[in-house]
């Protein structure tokens, strides 16, 4: 196969592979609302905040900042923990369950249907095609590098 009827192939495979392995359960005891769910990845990304740190980055003021923090407390995807280098300071972080939460929000295809299928293939297969992925995605990393 050429590399143009392979593309064409990969394109006409791909959303049926979506459709297939898309995440379709979700853990509404964990589901973060899309404000929610933007605290959780500005922690994540900036590391533990205080609540005015977090109000200042967020945009927000600190009484709305303050609200949302203390909610994600309540459910556990977030905790109160003092400052290391100053005790006097009070940051929150994500918990162990947040991480898990927003690494589950960020997911797109459902693990165990992959896991399901893929276990049904030999090996080598399976070697082959996380290799061919892999190539691609390095590839056209390479190309995009080399644009202008």
């Amino acid at each position: 196969m050429d590399a143009q009827d392979a593309a064409h192939t990969f394109v006409d495979l791909f959303p049926d592979v979506y459709r297939r392995f898309h995440r379709r359960v979700h853990h509404t005891e964990y589901q973060l609302t899309s404000e929610s769910l933007a605290v959780v990845q500005h922690l994540a990304d900036a590391g533990p905040l205080t609540v005015t740190e977090a109000s200042r980055h967020l945009g927000r003021s600190q009484a709305a900042t303050s609200e949302i923090l203390s909610r994600l407390v309540d459910r556990g995807l977030l905790a109160r923990m003092p400052d290391e280098r100053d005790r006097r300071r009070i940051l929150v972080w994500l918990t162990p369950l947040g991480h898990e939460t927003l690494q589950e929000s960020r997911s797109v295809l459902a693990f165990h249907l992959v896991h399901r299928a893929m276990n049904q293939l030999p090996a080598r297969q399976r070697n082959a095609l996380i290799q061919g992925m892999q190539e691609l995605l390095l590839k056209d990393a390479e190309l995009e590098k080399d644009q202008p």
